[in-house]
């Protein structure tokens, strides 16, 4: 597919905020109702840590799948299979029980893993001039849907008077956001199989930015899966903890949007890494062992240092990356393994909590992988691209 005409690229920039609106509902619609969840189906702590899991490791296995996907449908009509997939998986969870659960949330994973691979090097062809704003545009969105998945799945559920429904409604704009993309889903461009490289799985580069991915994807998944469980076990009610766990994804939009713009304009991002990182480990200090009534404001300031980490490493895989070949490549080395890392940071954390009784082994657990994904930052932040060939 051509770069469109400068009719369509705003319509395409539109389709492109529909489909990052859905990547992240079906993952934070689940932390908010784990307690009701895990009350309703007999669902363990270890269980409970699983289904917080098991869709980070299949995003991670999903993002294997993005060039040969590139290669045999083309990026656009991948984007259509893969906003699909998560309408299927998000409604499937609807149907109620622990199985459709289990195996809707892995399926709406699998899809957003997917679209994460390909959107990347989409941008990267169709909007070149503006890859920091696209990039910090459709991430600030991304958390907008992180957000609305985390304050509204209680109400959602208070409404319906079900867990299963409220969860299987996130599939309703995720089918908006696939019949919105039918227009854009052409087939692949050759020139698309042609740009294979060789890969990056020895490029140390690569492997850097790979780290920092997923370490800070870690961070992130572990707060989507474990905040309001964690928040309901200092006092607060479901909806209280949903509405923090709300705002806090609200808090990431700001930074989400602001950082990649930065990022993009500066040569070295190290020092942005750093400092992001740290206000990610000392406001969740915050959260868990700091007064109740400064939660609001300390869960803002969290979300910021999580959007905007997140929206660095999405911009680092554009940057470092020397053409649109390689941003695919990068994209999908960097967050099928980095995701797969990222998966182990959700049990770890519950399985802290599970083995000791309390948060403070779980909080160690964060800080030391936020202070692993500053060691990759060291070399992913550095003004260099992967090799070539």
């Amino acid at each position: 597919m051509t770069q469109p005409s400068g009719a369509l690229r705003p319509l395409l920039g539109v389709g492109i905020m529909l489909v990052a609106f859905n990547m992240r509902p079906a993952l934070t619609s689940v932390g908010p109702l784990l307690e009701t969840i895990r009350t309703t189906t007999g669902l363990g702590t270890v269980g409970a840590a699983y289904l917080t899991t098991l869709p980070v490791l299949c995003i991670g296995l999903a993002c294997i799948l993005g060039p040969v996907v590139i290669r045999r449908l083309g990026a656009d009509r991948g984007i259509l299979l893969a906003v699909a997939v998560v309408a299927l998986g998000s409604g499937l969870r609807g149907l109620g029980g622990s199985g459709p659960l289990f195996v809707g949330a892995c399926l709406a994973a699998l899809g957003i893993g997917l679209s994460g691979v390909l959107l990347p090097g989409l941008v990267k062809r169709d909007f070149p001039a503006k890859v920091g704003v696209m990039t910090g545009l459709y991430t600030m969105v991304l958390c907008l849907g992180a957000a609305a998945g985390a304050g509204f799945s209680v109400p959602l559920a208070q409404a319906t008077g079900d867990w299963s429904t409220a969860l299987g409604l996130w599939g309703l704009p995720a089918l908006v956001a696939t019949l919105a993309w039918i227009p854009f889903a052409r087939g692949p461009d050759p020139a698309e199989g042609a740009l294979r490289r060789r890969s990056l799985w020895r490029d140390r580069l690569a492997w850097q930015v790979t780290g920092f991915m997923g370490l800070q994807s870690s961070l992130a998944y572990i707060l989507f899966g474990w905040l309001p469980v964690v928040l309901q076990s200092r006092g607060l009610d479901a909806s209280e903890a949903g509405y923090v766990t709300s705002l806090l994804s609200i808090g990431q939009a700001p930074f989400a949007l602001f950082v990649p713009s930065l990022a993009a304009r500066v040569k070295d991002q190290r020092l942005l890494a750093a400092g992001l990182l740290g206000l990610a480990a000392s406001t969740l200090c915050g959260l868990v062992f700091g007064p109740l009534s400064l939660v609001l404001p300390i869960g803002m300031l969290l979300g910021a240092s999580i959007g905007g980490l997140f929206g660095l490493g999405l911009t680092l895989i554009v940057l470092r990356a020397g053409d649109t070949a390689r941003a695919g490549d990068l994209a999908a080395m960097s967050q099928s393994v980095g995701y797969t890392l990222a998966s182990l940071g959700p049990l770890g954390f519950g399985l802290a909590h599970d083995l000791t009784g309390g948060w403070s082994a779980s909080v160690a657990l964060f800080c030391g992988i936020a202070a692993a994904a500053g060691l990759c930052s060291l070399g992913a932040g550095r003004n260099r691209t992967v090799s070539r060939r």
